[in-house]
């Protein structure tokens, strides 16, 4: 199986987050069922919406909860903590859980200091280009995130994610210090951790540091389409023109990220997908992820030009059909994209549509 689960646990309009976390470990042990070939909880921090905080600790509820399916992190930010602190957290539960543990880590927390450390200055807007579409592939322009860069709230946010006077190393620093612990080759021993028979990824959105570190040392990366369609393509490009054969990889591995929702005709995923807009734009506006929203919640909101304007990148790459037109779109992803694997997101109010989505999926990969 080529496809993989990336979950927010997200918290849905009227839920709570325990009803949240409870579908989460439901919907791991059917996606187990299912053939999935892994489970990855997200990391998201002030967000209404989202209950994956501490992907640390849900990693190992989900693990317990199952028997093969890989589990692990999309991802861990290291800004916000210790290479060290991920490295025991991992180690603890690989101990526990051998050999189905997944350490994937981003560049986030760095990347959020930086502009926090910037938000003084206006912000370069990002390169304009029209939506393309390579080989079927629609890669939209990038969208500009330096309006959102510049609100105050972000350096708020920042201040209580690091104890006061914390710098972020640099992020190839980090790198290095996760894999030297785990080799034990570091001058101090991380136990639990050292020895650990973790896998360790790279998660990034562009051709960027992220990219680069990954390829030149041997490690799988794993590129966000969901969040940053635009660049995905230099993402994927910058790694395989950096990577270096290591003891973990002799030649690139890639994931691709993507957003999708499938039901069992078109007309009825549409229906499921419409509170996306709406979430997407919560986001987007600094608010953070609000609760999910119902279909007569989304029908409801009256929406702007600027609204459209925020989230039409993530609207018009988001897979949203029956199962063979969904599952089709992804083949053209991976193709375009060269993706060994995929890491598909499917966000619905109701969790049993959600259930059903990964199910549908599942049968219509496997029997193209």
């Amino acid at each position: 199986m080529t496809l993989s689960i990336l979950d927010l646990a997200p918290v849905v309009s009227g839920g709570t987050v325990g009803e949240a976390l409870r579908n989460t470990l439901d919907l791991a042990r059917r996606a187990e069922g299912f053939g999935y070939r892994r489970y990855w909880l997200a990391e998201h921090h002030f967000a209404p919406g989202v209950a994956g905080s501490a992907p640390a600790v849900l990693i190992a509820l989900v693990a317990a909860a199952t028997s093969t399916i890989r589990v692990g992190s999309g991802a861990v930010q290291l800004g916000h903590q210790t290479p060290l602190s991920a490295v025991e957290q991992f180690g603890l539960i690989d101990a526990l859980h051998p050999g189905r543990i997944d350490l994937g880590i981003g560049r986030s927390g760095q990347r959020r200091a930086e502009i926090t450390q910037g938000a003084a200055a206006p912000a370069p807007a990002p390169e304009q280009r029209a939506a393309r579409v390579v080989d079927g592939l629609l890669i939209p322009p990038p969208f500009d995130w330096s309006a959102l860069a510049r609100q105050p709230h972000l350096a708020r946010q920042a201040a209580l994610l690091q104890q006061p006077g914390a710098r972020t190393p640099d992020f190839a620093e980090q790198i290095d210090d996760v894999l030297a612990l785990l080799g034990g080759t570091h001058q101090v021993r991380a136990v639990p951790g050292e020895g650990a028979d973790l896998e360790v990824w790279i998660l990034g959105s562009s051709g960027g540091q992220s990219a680069q570190v990954a390829g030149e040392r041997g490690l799988p990366f794993a590129a966000n389409y969901h969040v940053s369609p635009s660049s995905v393509l230099e993402a994927v490009e910058a790694y395989r023109e950096a990577f270096k054969p290591s003891d973990a990889l002799a030649e690139p591995y890639v994931v691709v990220s993507a957003d999708a929702v499938v039901a069992e005709n078109s007309a009825r995923a549409h229906e499921l997908a419409k509170g996306y807009g709406l979430w997407v734009r919560s986001i987007r506006t600094g608010a953070g992820a609000i609760p999910y929203p119902t279909a007569a919640e989304a029908d409801a909101h009256v929406w702007t030009d600027a609204d459209r304007a925020l989230v039409e990148d993530r609207l018009s790459t988001q897979f949203v059909g029956s199962p063979g037109e969904v599952a089709e779109g992804l083949r053209v992803l991976r193709r375009v994209t060269g993706a060994d694997e995929l890491l598909v997101t499917t966000i619905t109010h109701d969790h049993e549509d959600r259930v059903r989505s990964y199910e549908l999926l599942a049968e219509a990969w496997n029997r193209q």
